[in-house]
């Protein structure tokens, strides 16, 4: 521990460090709400697959160490009734030192998510396959725009809570 302490301390000496400590498989959902059905009736038209991520960082109680948890939801419906529908949560320990704050938020929300999501997309695609329904692959995704999009609706937010204090003769 004490070696392990001192190695820190000399990285710390030595510049900026961001190094993955642990990758793991957090969380996973898999329903099938209408199984067997699925799986005797003809489709009639195609599926309609709907991806959504999320990216939740958080610092941990050890200085320096952060959790980085990426979250990929696929439904796939047809008319209305839904197949499957699978989440995962993937995350990662990440050791981040000798960065400015701005840059840390950034790492956390871009950097971090893009080592984390190769290891979510075959987790998904193997619970996916395990349904024995047709594969759905989890397209590749630009944490930056992600970030930035997520950026520009806080700010917005934020300057529409900003209202002007209303003139007139009010009642008090």
């Amino acid at each position: 521990m004490a070696e392990e302490i001192g190695n820190q301390e000399s990285a710390e000496q030595n510049g900026p460090v961001v190094q993955l400590q642990r990758c793991y498989f957090k969380d996973a959902s898999l329903e099938m709400p209408h199984a067997p059905e699925v799986f005797t009736e003809a489709l009639e038209e195609q599926p309609v697959v709907d991806i959504q991520f999320e990216v939740a960082p958080q610092q941990l109680s050890v200085p320096d160490y952060y959790e980085v948890v990426v979250r990929g939801t696929v439904t796939v419906k047809s008319k209305e009734q839904v197949l499957f529908l699978v989440e995962g949560k993937q995350a990662g320990i990440f050791q981040i030192s000798g960065i400015g704050e701005e840059d840390t938020r950034h790492l956390l929300n871009v950097y971090c998510p893009s080592i984390v999501y190769p290891y979510l997309r075959a987790n998904v695609a193997d619970l996916i396959t395990r349904t024995s329904m047709p594969p759905v692959h989890l397209p590749e995704v630009n944490f930056e725009a992600l970030y930035q999009q997520r950026l520009a609706q806080m700010q917005q937010q934020a300057e529409s809570s900003v209202q002007p204090a209303a003139s007139g003769s009010g009642q008090a």
